[in-house]
């Protein structure tokens, strides 16, 4: 397979030099009127999120949700309760306002964008922005999923989003996905990756029997068998991804470049930050993951990426819903950075040593 060297990997493009350091935002927190680490793993929250963007006192005012949405060929062969109908059907009800996203992104003043990054049917709305590369990929168990040079669009398309994003002022980006089958995708991308068995990759997705679970992992060994060969992650993501996930891994693939944090959704978007963390290192310092999700390997995953999600719910809704539900601690923990006093500037006593 050709080689496709995404833009934001480019040499040239430097990641902002950092000014404060991990010692200067533990010496602020210990010295907030509070008793030291008494806020647990908010505080390991905050010093990422201070070295993320690179101050002592961080504010995460200009927040910007987004919902790749795509179809996926191996849909056909039945890997979801649902059909790839349905994926259309979403995007609809996102778009009208109607989904889980839109009611948390409306209580907590989430600006929304839904994209087409490859949606099986033309939907014509005003709201929906149109970065489509094709009708859904080809079917990934007898052919790859998408051609290079569309893989290579896929990525652009979602480093640009993100980066008019990021250059508009937003300072965090939350991720989101929907697509019939791409939890199929994002197993398989996972089982390729790490080489994990398909049996701790692969879950229920949309509520699959014990039936039908088999069968889906059936297919996708299949699917893995059709290239036995190493893949580095991007020949795999062109081999078995979907346009959703190559557009979530080149939005992630911006971030570097910026100071901000990605609050990452559910086991697809945490698949492609493990792709983009594989062509990019810089990604994984600013990724929060919001929380785990019922699916079998999204814990496995979580623990070897070294995060520590914020809600373990037992959702697998995806399209965003768990980094929308985390936002409030994530940027409750900003504004504790910001706003609580110091003992010394309110008058309060330190700690006394014991005689």
């Amino acid at each position: 397979m050709p080689s496709i060297i995404p833009a934001a990997s480019s040499p040239r493009d430097a990641a902002p030099a950092r000014s404060v350091t991990q010692a200067e935002l533990r010496r602020r927190l210990d010295t907030r009127t509070k008793p030291q680490g008494s806020l647990g793993a908010l505080e390991t929250l905050a010093i990422q999120i201070g070295l993320a963007l690179d101050t002592a006192t961080p504010r995460l005012d200009t927040p910007q949700a987004f919902v790749f949405a795509a179809d996926h060929g191996i849909a056909t062969d039945g890997v979801s309760a649902y059909p790839q109908a349905v994926t259309a059907q979403m995007v609809k009800n996102y778009l009208d306002g109607g989904a889980a996203i839109n009611v948390l992104a409306r209580q907590h003043g989430l600006p929304l964008t839904i994209v087409d990054a490859g949606i099986a049917c033309e939907i014509e709305h005003a709201a929906l922005v149109r970065r489509r590369i094709a009708a859904g990929t080809r079917n990934f168990r007898i052919e790859p999923a998408m051609q290079p040079e569309q893989c290579s669009r896929a990525l652009e398309a979602g480093r640009q989003l993100a980066t008019a994003a990021l250059d508009a002022g937003c300072n965090a980006l939350l991720l989101g996905e929907m697509g019939i089958g791409n939890t199929a995708c994002a197993a398989l991308l996972l089982h390729r990756c790490r080489g994990w068995p398909l049996e701790e990759c692969v879950g229920r997705g949309t509520g699959l029997d014990d039936a039908a679970l088999a069968r889906k992992r059936g297919l996708l060994a299949q699917a893995s068998a059709r290239q036995p060969h190493t893949l580095t992650a991007l020949e795999t993501l062109a081999q078995f991804g979907g346009f959703e996930i190559a557009m979530l891994v080149g939005a992630l693939l911006a971030i570097p470049h910026h100071r901000c944090i990605a609050v990452i959704d559910g086991f697809a978007v945490s698949v492609a930050a493990l792709l983009a963390i594989q062509m990019d290192p810089n990604v994984r310092p600013r990724c929060v993951y919001s929380h785990c999700s019922a699916e079998i390997g999204h814990r496995r995953l979580l623990a070897q990426l070294g995060a520590t999600p914020l809600l373990d719910l037992g959702m697998r809704l995806g399209e965003g819903s768990g980094a929308a539900l985390a936002w409030p601690l994530i940027c409750g923990t900003a504004r504790l950075m910001c706003e609580m006093s110091s003992f010394e500037s309110s008058g309060v006593a330190t700690r006394t040593t014991p005689p």
